[in-house]
């Protein structure tokens, strides 16, 4: 039988003895690390594949993106343990990267067609690029979506907390390495400016879902099983 909010196990009584503050600033702390280390994998795959083919390229930033969600979802998953004493870190890890993969995979498009989508009419490339828009921010949130259900009735706040995330981290990004980034650049250095504009992504990315996380997991909203 499934009920909501009887079972220690999820809830207050699991979880260690630290303020909100505490853990905001664990999952401040874990998760913008854990995002750097996944993303020097596509920054270096990036820097080091930047003149090969462009469908080696893509392969190579697809399985990268793979490392990527992978590395992501394990130091997230380690935080939340400390609140959802059932999360299997494995199960977690395993969706993060299945969508992270999902992103890639459209963000590598414009790397393989981007000559041929520049001449479709603008009619025609407006809402290509907002339908790959959503894809690219909201796949790893849905992905998680299908574990994290399993535990709070609020996991649908996560899905949009997480596209607003990745739309402020990829933002941040933006406004970092791109304008770095000259023609010509020896792959060093354009690995290092991508883990730079990493660094940035991370960290506005963890703040931002952090301040959601508290909400989502709120012990009200706790499913337990009895």
């Amino acid at each position: 039988m499934t009920t909501k909010y009887e079972r220690p196990g999820f809830g207050a009584a699991a979880r260690p003895e630290h303020s909100e503050r505490d853990f905001r600033r664990s999952w401040f702390s874990t998760v913008t690390a854990g995002e750097f280390l996944g993303f020097l994998a596509p920054a270096g795959a990036g820097a080091l594949a930047a003149h090969a083919h462009p469908g080696i390229l893509a392969a190579a930033m697809i399985g990268a993106g793979a490392v990527e969600g992978a590395v992501l979802g394990r130091f997230q998953a380690g935080v939340l343990r400390t609140r959802l004493s059932g999360l299997r870190i494995r199960d977690w890890t395993a969706v993060t990267s299945a969508g992270a993969v999902v992103a890639w995979m459209v963000g590598v498009l414009p790397m393989l067609y981007g000559e041929q989508f520049g001449a479709w009419p603008t009619w025609a490339q407006v809402p290509v690029a907002v339908v790959a828009s959503l894809v690219i921010v909201l796949s790893l949130g849905v992905a998680q979506w299908t574990v994290l259900r399993r535990f709070t009735d609020r996991a649908r706040l996560w899905v949009l907390a997480s596209a607003a995330a990745w739309i402020a981290g990829l933002a941040a990004f933006m406004l970092v390495a791109p304008p770095l980034w000259q023609p010509g650049q020896p792959p060093v250095l354009v690995g290092a400016i991508g883990a730079l504009g990493g660094v940035a992504m991370a960290a506005v990315m963890a703040w931002v879902t952090g301040a959601f996380l508290t909400r989502v997991l709120a012990d009200g909203h706790l499913i337990t099983t009895k």
